[in-house]
């Protein structure tokens, strides 16, 4: 078997025997690698530091990882322009955050008749979040109301994680 020490130097090809009796002497475990491998790879390690430092290295990285949610931003028909525009800065809060929205424009009585104008005000809320966001289902109709699902782009996400974790932003050249 190929033996590879606990710094990463080689020592070369040798019987389990010997391999057995050097990881003894040091106190180590030995553990088989590339089990495939012509002729079977082993290395020298403290296996049990090994597999705590790989946990502590999958917990950070559960810490870190950001689960998306589905927002709702629910508008309608004869918006008015100011509840229009704190409509708008939510949904551009929720993707900057990373979280997908979904716009519903809810009809009532005969304005179900009329999904031109729900569509128009779709399309201006499309407008307003286009530079973080991207259209991942357009308008549908469903019932009485009519939705869209924007996604945040990948950079625009980047950047805020990157942000919210302490580091410095990239400086204009």
């Amino acid at each position: 078997m190929r033996l590879i020490d606990a710094d990463g130097a080689q020592l070369g090809v040798v019987p389990l025997r010997e391999a057995l009796r050097i990881a003894q002497e040091k106190g180590l475990d030995l553990v088989e690698v590339a089990p495939q491998a012509n002729p079977v790879v082993c290395r020298l390690m403290d296996y049990g530091r090994f597999k705590y430092e790989q946990a502590k290295r999958d917990r950070e990285a559960r810490r870190r990882q950001h689960v998306v949610e589905i927002k709702e931003v629910k508008l309608r028909v004869n918006i008015d322009d100011h509840d229009f525009e704190v409509k708008a800065r939510n949904a551009l809060r929720f993707l900057k955050d990373g979280d997908k929205v979904k716009a519903t424009i809810m009809f009532r009585g005969r304005e179900v008749s009329h999904p031109a104008l729900g569509r128009a005000v779709l399309d201006r809320l499309a407008e307003v979040v286009a530079e973080v966001a991207t259209v991942e289902q357009p308008p549908r109709v469903e019932g009485r109301n009519m939705v869209m699902v924007f996604a945040p782009k990948p950079g625009a996400v980047a950047q805020r994680s990157r942000a919210a974790a302490g580091e410095p932003a990239e400086k204009a050249r």
